[in-house]
């Protein structure tokens, strides 16, 4: 029988999301077991481990008990990502402040003990395709939980009392099953009270919210996303632990993120400086599909290679695309 020390050790393993130490603390108790002479528990506890280890190691989907289940399989999308930090290209402030909240939460056990909450419900504020929801993938990615997206257009309804009922069936998810749960275009449930278009439900609503996530104390890291930050009610600001502040990629940035995509096609010839000033003012999202567009078009017409010129060409279409709509939306707002 495992040791009360390495159950505690298991299970604070399993909390923190270290399957390093997990395993390890794991094959020890295999070995206890085979010291008091019980070879069979052993063996199979050690075919257990390996199974795990080659499950992990072949990036299976594995099972979580956390599967959304009736009702509330409508109100939240499940996946399990493997992406990781690295895989971000973010200015050092934005990721030391990614990196603390993943060291907190792998340290989730020992900053209870001590009657200290770990950051857990973050704000994350900024224009579209900057990186916001690819931060929720990288979080469940680095701590090995789910990533719960929550549906807005199941949640928020007509019927008075409804969309506030369902929000308390996702906050007794959060409080049940540990994972990431992921409120994206959050403006929409959290724009300000006292807006001339606002509407009665959405101020219920919001008030429900704002009460639920006040009362929360669960293991689950709760993500609000936005784009409109100054729509937001100023009461949500301070239920979050950390806000983070995301924006367009500077020229560095860009060159990183365009070899990171373009590395394997580029000719070695490439300016990647000249590049990043055509590229200027385009988001992450933005800049990855002009380097996809001009790998697709390479493949189509057998081209081993891009030249500066591909790259050049479909960053001036997305520059095209980005300016159309933001005249569009300018005119919509004059009007």
């Amino acid at each position: 029988m495992a040791s009360a020390e390495q159950l505690k050790a298991l299970l604070k393993s399993h909390v923190e999301g270290d399957e390093g130490r997990f395993f390890s603390v794991a094959m020890q108790v295999a070995a206890h077991e085979a010291k008091l002479g019980h070879g069979k528990l052993a063996t199979e506890l050690r075919e257990l481990i390996d199974e795990a280890k080659c499950r992990r190691s072949s990036n299976q989907k594995p099972t979580f008990i956390s599967q959304p289940r009736g009702e509330l399989a409508n109100l939240l999308g499940v996946s399990y990502p493997k992406t990781r930090l690295s895989d971000m290209i973010l200015d050092d402030g934005l990721a030391n402040q990614l990196k603390r909240i993943i060291k907190e939460q792998r340290h989730f056990s020992k900053i209870r003990e001590h009657g200290l909450s770990p950051r857990r419900k973050i704000l994350l504020v900024g224009p579209p395709g900057t990186g916001k929801t690819l931060t929720s993938t990288v979080l469940a990615g680095e701590l090995g939980i789910p990533l719960f997206l929550v549906r807005l257009d199941a949640l928020i309804t007509k019927y008075m009392g409804e969309t506030a009922a369902k929000l308390r069936q996702i906050f007794e998810a959060i409080a049940s099953s540990r994972g990431i749960y992921f409120f994206d275009e959050f403006d929409a449930i959290g724009s300000q009270r006292g807006l001339a278009n606002d509407v009665g439900e959405i101020r219920r609503v919001l008030n429900s919210f704002l009460q639920m996530i006040e009362q929360d104390q669960s293991n689950s890291i709760i993500i609000a996303a936005t784009n409109h930050p100054e729509i937001l009610d100023y009461a949500l600001f301070r239920r979050f632990d950390d806000v983070l502040q995301y924006g367009f990629p500077n020229p560095e940035q860009i060159t990183a993120l365009l070899k990171a995509k373009l590395s394997a096609f580029a000719a070695k010839d490439f300016g990647w400086k000249s590049l990043a000033e055509v590229a200027l003012g385009l988001s992450h999202a933005e800049i990855a599909k002009a380097a996809e567009e001009a790998m697709k078009d390479a493949l189509i017409h057998d081209r081993e290679m891009l030249s500066e010129k591909d790259i050049r060409h479909t960053l001036g279409e997305r520059q095209a695309i980005v300016g159309k709509m933001t005249s569009q939306k300018s005119n919509l707002v004059q009007r």
